[in-house]
């Protein structure tokens, strides 16, 4: 029987899950997405392929679990910056803000990454849904702000947002890159 390092077999499960995924993202971050496969996390954390297989069902399987950890921690940031004391114009720029400052998180490199990997059908559609949870406190508003579409308002304002992290991401002057961008983005949100 092998050893476990917990008070419960579940909290080593946890704590080994919890070191998988950390390894993963190590991995990514460092080495890309090509050296991310089952052996390579197991390597890093002293486990073999085949147990990483209680954890994972194949490279995708980690990506996805890597997704349901950093989405849900960015989307809940930008809800917080968007709902907090402040203007609307406040609001969107401090959501703005901390949508850009994402290009310098190691969960930007896992985003990328997903646009780069084919899914499994049912993972693209998760990540589809995660990714809304982002976009939602821009929907709210430019509710707010009375667009009469605001899904749609949303969803273009996201794009001068990606645009503005593609920009950082290669390198842009982010003393240019950052104020123009959200000049872009309250005018496309505030009426």
């Amino acid at each position: 029987m092998p050893r476990i390092s917990a008070a419960t077999v579940a909290d080593h499960r946890a704590s080994q899950h919890a070191a998988l995924l950390e390894a993963a993202m190590e991995i990514l971050v460092a080495e890309g997405p090509g050296a991310l496969t089952p052996a390579a996390v197991g390597a890093k954390v002293g486990l073999a392929r085949s147990s990483v297989y209680r954890y994972f069902s194949s490279t995708a399987g980690i990506l996805a679990q890597l997704v349901e950890e950093a989405i849900p921690r960015w989307a809940g940031r930008l809800r917080a910056v968007s709902t907090g004391d402040g203007t609307l114009e406040e609001r969107v720029r401090a959501f703005g803000a901390a949508t850009l400052e994402f290009v310098r998180s190691p969960d930007h490199v896992l985003l990328r990454t997903l646009a780069s990997v084919e899914l499994p059908a049912e993972c693209q559609e998760r990540v589809d849904q995660l990714h809304e949870t982002m976009i939602e406190p821009l929907r709210d508003m430019a509710a707010e702000a009375g667009h009469a579409q605001p899904d749609l308002v949303a969803h273009l304002a996201w794009s001068v947002l990606g645009e503005g992290q593609r920009r950082l991401a290669a390198g842009g002057p982010s003393e240019v890159v950052t104020p123009t961008t959200l000049d872009v983005l309250c005018r496309a949100i505030i009426n």
